[in-house]
Parts: C-alpha cells; structure tokens; sequence
C-alpha cells in the first residue's frame, strides 16, 4: 500500500508521510481521550496497562476483553481516529481474536494493535501470530493491524546480553516482521528498540511502516523521524505520568506547597458532553 493508494484509509495514511511520523498518544478512558483530541491529536491509541490498571486488573494476561470492548465503545463515535491496544488477542485462537476485531471495528476503532509477547515472558510462536493477523484481515479488512513483536523487550529480561546476542535478536526480530508482513500486518511495532543504528537497519528491512515506543532514553521525536519511523507511540506514558503527578500534588498539598495549573471542574466536566 502507497500514499497514492486511493483505498488507504485516513488513518493508513498518516503512516505513510515521509520525514512526519504519526505521534499517536495513548489515552486509558474517555476523559484523557478527549483532552488528547482536544489537543490537536487527530489520531488516539489506548493503552493496554492504563485500562487493567485502572479496572485492578493484570496487563498482558488476557484479563480485560470486556473492558477494552467497553472503552472502545465509548471512544469509537468520538471524532477522532481510534487505535486499541488489544494486547495478544485475548486469546489464541484466530477465530476469537478475529471476533475481537469485528467488535472493536463496529464500535469506531480504524486500527488494532496485536502483540506476540506473553505474560510470563515468552514470545508466540510466529505462526500462532501470524494467523491472528491474517485473521484479523479477512474479518475486517479496512482495519488498520499493527503487528507487534515483544523479542527485545524478552531481550532484555536476560543478564548483560553481549553483541551476538543483541545480533540474534535483530535477526528474529526481522523474522517476525516479515511473517507478520506477509500475514497482512498494516504496520510492525517493536517496542524495546532504541539503537538508532538498529531502528534505521530495521526500517530499511521491513515493507512496511516502523512504530517504536518513546522512551526517555532513546531518540527524540525529530530524530526517530530522520531514521525513517513511520509512527511513535506512548503507549504507557501518559498513565503513568498522571499517577506520579497525583502523589506529587497530595504530597504538595500535605508540605503546603503551590499546586497547579490544573484543568478546573467545569473544563473536566465539559469533557463527557463531548
């Protein structure tokens, strides 16, 4: 698919601008959503952790279908362009997974992001992922898959890999993208991967367009843009940022320290008529 495409969506499309990647931030409820909306951003993602954390449950263990479908519901008529962290799928069964995919699509979300990692650290099999993707496709054609593979996250999870190591994981890195590719992936995401050098090597590789996550320690946003990163993501961030800004304003409050600038009541309340 190419910019010229006159079938890309207009969500597809804001992948595909050279030099301007999609900064796409992650909201976890209809508030943060909003707001994000509200600030210019035409596209919005959720975040996986964001929803369990917020409903006390697990992120990762296939434990919040009901509340990601319910989200989706609420945000999918919203004016903006919806992109859903489902995790794997809840399930490993394409069938089920392409099940997922049709009601998220029905409730407004353009796009579904679908990972290979697992809760006790491992990753899928590539065919097991590959067929939720292709899945996915022949459901719901229109909806823009983002195939995501956890191997430098699970890379990291080992002690002081040396360079053969981080080479391996390139390299099944590289293996998984492709599988994905040809299963219909829209797009690939490989969170954990920061080396500029690595991220330029990778978007060189793949057929299709780059989503890194953000990380305080990697490339800002212009470079990631100059190494040809098609879309960056926040995933977690701005959740988490708003539960440490919490603790710091009851603490503030507590030392009797000046709090704010804040949103006021009747700005938040304004918010849900929208």
């Amino acid at each position: 698919m190419n910019h010229g495409d006159p079938t890309m969506t207009p969500f597809a499309a804001l992948h595909h601008r050279p030099g301007r990647p999609l900064l796409l931030p992650n909201a976890w409820d209809h508030a943060s959503a909003v707001a994000l909306a509200e600030a210019g951003h035409a596209a919005i993602g959720t975040t996986s952790l964001g929803v369990a954390a917020a409903a006390g449950l697990p992120d990762g263990a296939a434990a919040t279908r009901a509340e990601t479908v319910r989200l989706a519901r609420r945000l999918g008529p919203g004016g903006f362009l919806l992109s859903v962290d489902a995790e794997s799928g809840f399930s490993d069964d394409p069938d089920e997974v392409a099940a997922l995919a049709v009601e998220l699509a029905k409730a407004g979300a353009v796009g579904i992001n679908l990972e290979d990692g697992r809760a006790d650290g491992t990753l899928a099999p590539v065919a097991v992922h590959a067929a939720k993707v292709a899945a996915v496709k022949a459901a719901v054609p229109e909806l823009f898959v983002n195939a995501r593979t956890d191997t430098y996250w699970c890379a990291q999870g080992a002690p002081e890999p040396e360079a053969e190591t981080e080479n391996e994981t390139e390299t099944e890195t590289l293996r998984r993208l492709e599988a994905y590719r040809r299963a219909g992936a829209d797009g690939v995401f490989v969170p954990g991967l920061a080396d500029p050098a690595a991220i330029a090597r990778v978007v060189g590789a793949v057929a299709v367009p780059l989503n890194i996550l953000w990380t305080p320690a990697g490339p800002d946003l212009a470079e990631l843009a100059s190494l040809g990163v098609a879309r960056v993501s926040l995933g977690s961030l701005l959740y988490r940022s708003a539960l440490a800004a919490a603790v710091a304003t009851a603490a503030a409050v507590a030392a009797g320290e000046p709090v704010g600038p804040v949103p006021g009541y009747a700005e938040v309340q304004a918010l849900n008529e929208r």
